[in-house]
């Protein structure tokens, strides 16, 4: 069954090791017959949450910018896909900005089911994205009928190029057996 699926690509360099696991991610998936979407966070416009909660009234954020239009996307599809790399052993503060600005989700019918999590490090110890991964569950447990579904790591991105990483394989397949 052909599922639509929003990957969200936070890094904001040009040609970064966690897009680069993402576009595999997304030929699985496409390979597999799903429909895909992908989003990067480079070059958009995206505020902080103010924390006015007034979007728990309206389904929408009170701030009209880059955010509000992918939260939207986020709450039609049933695969989110979030890409990071790993900063300080933790999401990029884009993806968390993003995650604070989907907040409109938290009251409305959202369709998604399944969260993944692809990140990049220049550390290649798999503790390396275990706060990212922590993070990300905490913003799946508010959504009870989603879960996290996968992790997908490439780690050592410093010292060996991504292309060559085992991760490349294990983005493409975790994508085609969504």
């Amino acid at each position: 069954m052909s599922k639509k699926i929003l990957v969200i690509s936070t890094s904001l360099r040009k040609t970064s090791d966690s897009d680069t696991l993402a576009e595999q991610f997304v030929k699985g998936a496409i390979e597999a017959g799903h429909e895909v979407e992908k989003i990067r966070l480079l070059g958009k416009d995206i505020k902080f949450c103010q924390g006015c909660l007034g979007c728990l009234k309206t389904n929408r954020c009170v701030i009209h910018d880059d955010a509000d239009v992918i939260v939207q996307k986020m709450k039609d599809a049933d695969v989110l896909v979030f890409a990071t790399p790993i900063y300080y052993y933790e999401m990029s503060g884009q993806m968390k900005t993003l995650l604070d600005r989907a907040n409109p989700l938290y009251s409305s019918n959202y369709k998604f089911r399944s969260v993944y999590l692809i990140a990049t490090a220049a550390e290649d110890s798999d503790e390396a994205c275990q706060r990212a991964v922590s993070g990300l569950e905490g913003w799946v447990e508010c959504f009870p009928k989603a879960n996290l579904d996968g992790v997908v790591f490439g780690g050592g991105t410093d010292q060996l190029n991504i292309t060559q990483n085992h991760a490349m394989e294990k983005a493409f397949n975790t994508g085609k057996n969504i």
